[in-house]
């Protein structure tokens, strides 16, 4: 299947995947904006310095958010279950956004994630860092 034909499906699965939801409170990419957990308090986690600015990038040039929510498995795993396996196998996020180590948690979507290495390898090792510390900061 050609690149353009997959990038089209997911566009089409993600738009009728966020159709027809009971109108929540959003930030600009249809994230639910839950009060309960802002970047104020992880940026206070010692662990985390650096999870603002992965924040930052995980809504915007990173495009992570159009496949991963917090929760819920959109085209991507949800982050909290990314974060939950890397945590147990004492894995690297910013080392697989790199493509340095192996897909871990669903090697079956590697091929659709594997579009967004352009981006992620072209990112500084600080900023996937960042991107690995937001979302370790988001999980229970």
């Amino acid at each position: 299947m050609k690149k353009s034909h997959l990038f089209c499906i997911l566009a089409l699965a993600c738009i009728a995947i966020s159709c027809g939801r009971d109108p929540k409170k959003t930030d600009n990419y249809s994230n639910e904006v839950n009060p309960e957990k802002t970047v104020e308090e992880t940026k206070k986690k010692p662990d985390f310095p650096l999870a603002e600015q992965g924040k930052a990038l995980f809504e915007g040039e990173g495009t992570c958010v159009a496949c991963h929510k917090l929760d819920t498995k959109v085209v991507g795993p949800s982050i909290q279950e990314i974060v939950a396996i890397y945590k147990a196998k004492n894995a690297s996020i910013a080392a697989f956004l790199n493509e340095e180590s192996e897909p871990i948690v669903d090697p079956s979507q590697y091929s659709i994630m594997k579009a967004n290495f352009a981006i992620t390898k072209n990112m500084k090792p600080e900023q996937r860092l960042a991107l690995e510390q937001y979302m370790m900061s988001l999980a229970k």
